[in-house]
C-alpha cells in the first residue's frame, strides 16, 4: 500500500480542515435534533436537507481520516538533485516564461497556488528529473517544452 505523501503544510491544513468538519458535523447533529419532531409521521424538508449535508460532511471526514491512516510527512530534507514530491521546481516554459511550482500529492494540489500534483501530466514528467533536463508535455495548448532551471 502506497503512503499518502503530504508536505508539513499540507498535513497541517488537513488537520485544520478535519477539526472544522467535525465541528460542523456536531452542529448539524444538534440542528437535526432541534428540528426533528418525534410525533410527526413525516420528516420535514429542513431535517432532510440537514441530514443530506451531514452525510456529505461525514464522507469528507472519513476521507481525511483514511489519508491519516497511512500518511508520510515529507520533510524539508530532500535531495535537490532530482525532482520529488515536496520539491520546488523553477522551470522555463518553451524557452520563454519562468515559473516556480511545488510538486505535491494529489491531496494538496492547488494550481492557483502553483502546487501541482505528482500525478498530473507535468508532475509525472518532472518526477526524477534533474537541473537542465528538458521534458515535453502535451497540454491543451499543444506540446510544451519545459526546462528545469532549479530544484529546491
Amino acid at each position: 500500500m502506497n503512503k499518502n505523501q503530504l508536505t508539513k503544510d499540507g498535513y497541517e491544513q488537513l488537520v485544520v480542515e478535519l477539526k472544522e468538519l467535525q465541528a460542523k458535523a456536531d452542529l448539524l447533529v444538534t440542528k437535526i435534533e432541534e428540528v426533528a419532531q418525534p410525533d410527526e409521521s413525516g420528516e420535514d424538508s429542513l431535517a432532510s436537507q440537514l441530514k443530506a449535508e451531514l452525510e456529505v460532511v461525514n464522507s469528507k471526514i472519513a476521507a481525511i481520516e483514511t489519508v491519516f491512516e497511512n500518511v508520510e510527512i515529507i520533510s524539508g530534507k530532500r535531495s535537490s538533485a532530482t525532482v520529488s514530491v515536496g520539491s520546488e521546481v523553477k522551470i522555463k516554459i518553451s524557452g520563454k516564461l519562468d515559473r516556480l511550482f511545488q510538486i505535491v500529492s494529489e491531496l494538496e494540489a492547488d494550481p492557483s497556488a502553483n502546487k501541482i500534483s505528482s500525478q498530473s501530466p507535468l508532475g509525472q514528467a518532472l518526477i526524477g528529473k534533474k537541473i537542465h533536463d528538458e521534458i515535453e508535455v502535451d497540454a491543451p495548448a499543444g506540446k510544451l517544452t519545459y526546462k528545469i532551471m532549479a530544484i529546491a
